[in-house]
């Protein structure tokens, strides 16, 4: 792997959404048995590898967490591993094909714009086992997976950012928060609607009106870059929401974040940052002091666990679905805007963690049972 993509081991959230690998792992199955690698058996022959999406490993977000859980399973089973890099959309196809090529035995697509392609390599494959983050890969709409070799790991990130929204609503000094996304896709907008349904609650129950700009519940649209580049368009809306006077922020689309968090150090005010997928306060410092939270996937620990699974002769194409319920999503902890959080709103989140668990609160979205 290139130089400049960081693999560090640390729990899959943190704050709040404490987890442990254990836990998560508790989510997606039973923890495998250990393999003889680590003591003298006999090395497994097993291949995994995975395509990123063209967000590339170093996106500080999803591509490099779904990364990290693969060296880490592989480290575990005591086995190399492949991966390769898109630069674009039209180089799934042929990444998916060098990997099946160089005898991969497990292949982990990262994103759901992956999903026809990884589709199409499944089925001309189907002694290859793949893994899909972020989709259900059920093109046509049937309610279930459309090849029997695929496993996807999908997280309803809905529940997570229902309590990012609500933290949100409940720090805001001006009253307006805001979202935007790389492109208007389930997996996105998740995140957007979720997080406006938490500010809704918390108008509900406070008897407030604090606005989110940048995402229209019932019209299910909003403002996005069309694409997941950190680049000049996404600046220009970050700086629209902030010229609506939002002093919290949620990107949904991997690096464009970082040109939010440029627009709001140019503003001069005093705006948050909430970062998706990772805790982007561990994962790109250079903004920690921006950041509210993080609206976590444990990516990693489900690749991992995958992996793993896969390795031992013990693959499961049954979807995982990441909840509030088995750890497979959370927030991140408030790091250095913890002091600007006050002790009751923390309290409350808390407990509104727990009703959604219990099925109190019902949080909608397109992975919602």
């Amino acid at each position: 792997m290139e130089d400049t993509v960081r693999i560090t081991k640390k729990a899959a959230f943190s704050g709040l959404a404490l987890v442990s690998a254990a836990a998560l792992l508790a989510g997606c199955g039973s923890a495998p048995e250990e393999t003889g690698d680590g003591d003298g058996g006999e090395a497994l022959d097993y291949l995994p590898c995975m395509v990123s999406d063209f967000g590339g490993f170093d996106d500080k977000s999803f591509n490099q967490l779904g990364f990290e859980g693969m060296v880490a399973a592989a480290e575990e089973l005591g086995v190399e591993y492949t991966e390769v890099e898109s630069q674009a959309e039209t180089d799934y196809n042929a990444n998916l094909q060098n990997l099946v090529d160089q005898g991969c035995n497990t292949i982990v697509t990262v994103g759901f714009a992956l999903a026809p392609a990884a589709l199409e390599s499944a089925l001309a494959n189907p002694d290859v086992e793949y893994v899909s983050i972020d989709d259900t890969v059920d093109q046509d709409f049937d309610g279930t997976t459309d090849a029997e070799n695929i496993k996807p790991l999908i997280f309803d990130t809905a529940q997570a950012a229902f309590l990012a929204g609500y933290l949100s609503a409940g720090v805001s000094q001006t009253g307006v928060v805001g979202t935007f996304g790389g492109q208007n896709f389930p997996t996105v907008s998740v995140f957007m609607d979720g997080f406006a349904q938490g500010v809704d609650y918390y108008n509900e129950e406070m008897g407030a009106d604090v606005q989110v700009v940048g995402w229209d519940r019932e019209a299910q649209d909003g403002s996005f870059t069309g694409g997941f580049e950190a680049n000049d368009t996404a600046r220009q809306i970050a700086q629209g929401l902030i010229d609506q006077n939002a002093d919290i922020i949620l990107p949904v689309g991997g690096p464009i974040y970082q040109s939010a968090a440029a627009a709001i150090r140019d503003s001069g005010r005093e705006i948050a940052l909430i970062g998706v997928d990772a805790d982007v306060y561990e994962t790109d410092p250079s903004v920690g002091d921006l950041l509210l939270t993080s609206v976590l996937k444990g990516i990693d620990v489900a690749v991992h666990e995958a992996i793993v699974e896969a390795g031992n002769g013990n693959f499961d194409p049954a979807p995982f679905v990441g909840t509030l319920e088995n750890e497979g999503v959370g927030i991140a902890s408030f790091h250095d805007w913890e002091d600007r959080v006050p002790a009751e709103l923390a309290t409350k989140i808390e407990e509104l963690q727990a009703a959604i668990i219990a099925g109190e609160i019902a949080v909608e979205s397109y992975l919602a049972e």
